[in-house]
């Protein structure tokens, strides 16, 4: 056969795009089904991912909750996705339907550039089912078995919390951006626990770690990386992919090298120093077995999930708190106060002081629903067809759920968009968790560092604050406290005075 005429390729042209037309009709015919939820009409091929709004994605379903309700759907190229807003139809889907709505959607980008694959996706993005269950007991267990929970991992933590005063205390007293050095110190504590090292504070490595990790969040939002996920078929055109995660792929370089470095050192006749070591004992168990998700490229990827979720989400939390209380000076010293009764000058914190700082804990718990670090968690998807307030979502529909709607839920908090402790203290003073404190999600797939960021947080934050009092520099303006939302919402860049008490 030869070549295509000209007059031949106008009826093949028109059946192609007949044949594109009917497939887009066949994946949006659920928006006519009865009681799916309402949304915004989308175009032919693309859906609605060019009426998007990724540089301001919260302001724009803002706008689309207030149009079509808390419950409202969205066609981003033949993905069906349903975004849930409000404490009520986020626990309705997280925690009554939790079995049903604890998959994952695919995201031929992880596969398709990151080497994710059936039985090597990690923990966080994994699909649901046995090979995540197997990990994230593996994961859980292992923590524990290094310390979380117990003083140990405490004494580790304070000592680490020294290190990170000492580098406050050099700026003596000079303007200084503190972000860099609250990165360093979160990185070493998850990688002691992951890689079974500390890093010094000026360790080059470390920080190709840190500029990879920061770089690759900013590349995993965004209209290109929702469109290759959304048309797969992009990935095919040559070099895309690398261009556009660059980093993320550096890093995971960075990382394995991590990885391989247990392999030469593990000796296994020893108890395992640490995750890792742990994880290669476990694919020497499952050796003949092929349908055991302890393999070496998920050993890669359950340990990056664990170091980049502990690094970025705690250090970005200890940022938005030494904001807020140079912010709030008044709340600040009230925090001081509550630590020089309890602990004094010299005693080092605790996890069992908790219960004797109610002020100290509605602080850091207001400055986690404030700073609204994962605005939109980590997309989910229906196994089987749900009912959420009264709407017929089906099976294999993704998920968004808003979970910003939630810690900013008019019907709920006093204040919601302003910064106030009193959100979780009762009239006597005492310290009172709210239901609609989510920022960990909820249900099957709520984080499972939660307990280690929780410790990390409290340990961390009083050190800092028994030994320095924090300030806008003199002369500086005022800092702004709206975040830069890139998947997390980070505070702004702005520099503090740490004053020795």
């Amino acid at each position: 056969m030869g070549l295509l005429t000209g007059d031949a390729l106008g009826p093949l042209a028109i059946a192609v795009a007949l044949f594109l037309l009917l497939v887009d009709l066949l994946h949006r015919r659920r928006f006519w089904a009865a009681r799916f939820p309402p949304g915004p009409m989308p175009l032919p091929l693309l859906g609605n991912l060019l009426q998007m709004d990724f540089q301001d994605t919260l302001f724009y379903f803002d706008r689309l909750r207030r149009r079509f309700g808390d419950v409202f759907s969205l066609q981003l190229a033949w993905t069906p996705v349903v975004v849930l807003n409000g404490l009520e139809a986020v626990r309705e889907a997280l925690v009554y339907h939790s079995e049903d709505t604890a998959d994952r959607p695919p995201m031929p980008i992880y596969y398709e550039h990151l080497g994710f694959g059936p039985r090597s996706q990690g923990v966080f993005m994994a699909r649901y089912g046995r090979e995540w269950r197997e990990q994230r007991r593996f994961a859980l267990s292992t923590l524990r078995n290094f310390g979380l929970g117990k003083r140990s991992l405490e004494q580790w933590v304070t000592e680490e919390a020294s290190c990170l005063c000492a580098a406050f205390a050099d700026h003596a007293g000079r303007p200084f951006s503190p972000r860099a050095l609250l990165n360093k110190a979160v990185s070493n504590v998850i990688a002691s626990l992951t890689y079974g090292r500390r890093f010094e504070y000026d360790d080059p490595r470390l920080h190709k770690l840190i500029d990879r990790a920061l770089k690759g969040l900013q590349e995993d939002s965004g209209f290109v990386r929702e469109a290759l996920n959304s048309i797969p078929v992009l990935l095919n055109i040559p070099g895309l992919a690398d261009k556009v995660f660059s980093n993320q792929k550096a890093l995971m370089t960075l990382l394995n090298e991590l990885v391989q470095e247990h392999r030469i050192t593990r000796d296994p006749t020893q108890p395992p120093r640490d995750l890792t070591d742990a994880f290669l004992d476990e694919i020497e168990k499952a050796r003949g077995s092929p349908e055991s998700s302890f393999n070496d490229e998920n050993m890669l990827m359950v340990t990056a999930d664990l170091f980049l979720a502990g690094m970025l989400s705690t250090s970005a939390t200890l940022a938005w708190a030494l904001l807020l209380m140079i912010l709030h000076p008044d709340v600040q010293r009230r925090v001081q106060r509550e630590i020089d009764e309890v602990l004094g000058p010299e005693q080092r914190p605790a996890m069992a002081d908790q219960t004797r700082m109610p002020f100290t804990m509605a602080v850091m718990h207001e400055v986690q629903r404030f700073g609204d670090l994962a605005p939109l968690g980590v997309p989910h998807m229906t196994s089987r067809d749900i009912e959420v307030q009264g709407f017929l979502i089906p099976k294999g529909t993704t998920l968004i759920t808003n979970l910003s709607s939630v810690l900013k839920d008019k019907t709920v908090w006093k204040k919601p968009f302003r910064f106030h402790p009193e959100h979780f203290l009762d009239a006597q003073g005492q310290f009172v968790k709210q239901e609609a404190f989510m920022p960990f999600s909820a249900g099957r797939r709520i984080c499972l560092g939660e307990p280690l960021a929780r410790m990390e947080f409290f340990l961390f934050f009083t050190c800092l604050l028994q030994r320095f009092s924090f300030s806008v520099p003199v002369g500086q303006p005022r800092p702004s406290d709206h975040g830069v939302f890139s998947f997390l919402m980070i505070p702004p860049p702005y520099q503090l005075c740490a004053t020795p008490r």
